[in-house]
């Protein structure tokens, strides 16, 4: 705890070098972490990644974000380790692992809750929009009166719109929207689809013209 705080406290250009040398972190002399608290068991960081001021992200066992991935302001992404002798999720040893994985060019926003107890993985040029949305990889499996974890998967191109819920198991495909609001439960495999609603379903499909989905930069101007 006290390397942490030390850490935390330090410019980012030597807060860089001790993530490095007491964690073990694979950070870009390029990336940058603003005043967050970001300690998950195992930190990768590409070029130009970024992570800004007030978010939180801990026990998880790994994090890895690609080329110029911004995650924004007060996030708040959580795990569950896979180590330790837990009764929680005993079940799934060796099949589960927390973490969080975001492709080349996406971008979370702020003020969203990742519980990454499984896996999250968002593919690249992807967009979580908004504010105060919420991705859930566990809960309780009340047939068997136990915690239970599914992974997540966000598509390439995507964009999920604000305040949304995402449950574990649902998958967007790539080249989809999820409208705002919506929830989304399970995984869907149709590409270029609006999904919206609660529960969210294929509303209709969306041309493959739209730049969004052919965009070379992450960043929308």
């Amino acid at each position: 705890m006290l390397k942490k705080l030390i850490t935390f406290l330090l410019p980012w250009g030597l807060r860089r070098r001790l993530l490095h040398y007491w964690f073990g972190y694979e950070i870009h002399p390029t990336a940058r972490i603003g005043w967050a608290w970001v300690f998950p068991g195992k930190l990768i960081m590409k070029e130009r990644a970024k992570i800004g001021h007030f978010t939180v992200g801990i026990h998880l066992d790994y994090i890895e974000l690609g080329k110029y991935v911004s995650i924004g302001r007060s996030n708040w992404i959580t795990g569950f380790p896979s180590s330790g002798k837990s009764k929680h999720f005993a079940h799934q040893s060796g099949q589960r692992r927390s973490e969080l994985i975001v492709g080349d060019h996406s971008a979370i926003t702020k003020h969203h809750h990742l519980d990454c107890t499984n896996s999250i993985h968002v593919g690249r040029f992807s967009t979580i929009a908004g504010y105060q949305s919420q991705f859930l990889t566990h809960s309780i499996d009340i047939r068997l009166n136990r915690q239970d974890s599914i992974p997540i998967a966000i598509g390439d191109y995507c964009f999920v719109g604000t305040n949304v819920v995402v449950l574990g198991g649902a998958k967007l495909p790539s080249y989809s929207v999820l409208g705002a609001k919506s929830l989304l439960n399970k995984a869907y495999d149709k590409e270029w689809g609006l999904y919206a609603g609660v529960p969210a379903n294929l509303v209709k499909y969306m041309d493959k013209d739209y730049q969004y989905f052919t965009r070379q930069e992450g960043f929308v101007f």
